[in-house]
């Protein structure tokens, strides 16, 4: 009698599970990922680069105070309108003053 043998799980069925676990895991708590890369030649050190990678879900990020995304206006429609707003006032007193000087200028040409 041969007993069947033991085939192991395809990949990405038992795996979805495990990685869905790991993924929440590593969102809930957040998870920090750095490392120097420095190039140098003859004791002179010629380049350094630093990387950091924070992998975490939104709200885990805001309770470690990161939130520049907020602020991007290439990410956050608030922002770019806050920007907007802002460029806006400032073109408006740009203007004003503008119009004062020309009006000053008026005056002072048809002064006698």
């Amino acid at each position: 009698m041969t007993t069947p043998s033991r085939m192991p799980e395809p990949y990405g069925q038992g795996s979805s599970a495990n990685l869905a676990d790991i993924l929440e895991r590593v969102l809930d708590k957040g998870i920090v990922i750095a490392g120097d890369i420095k190039i140098n030649l003859l004791d002179i050190e010629l380049l350094t680069i630093k990387l950091r990678l924070v992998v975490a879900s939104v709200d885990k990020a805001k309770e470690m105070g990161i939130d520049w995304w907020e602020s991007d206006p290439a990410l956050s429609s608030r922002a770019r309108r806050d920007e907007l707003t802002r460029e806006n006032a400032e073109l408006r007193e740009r203007l004003a003053r503008l119009e004062e000087l020309e009006t000053g200028r008026a005056e002072k040409k048809e002064a006698p």
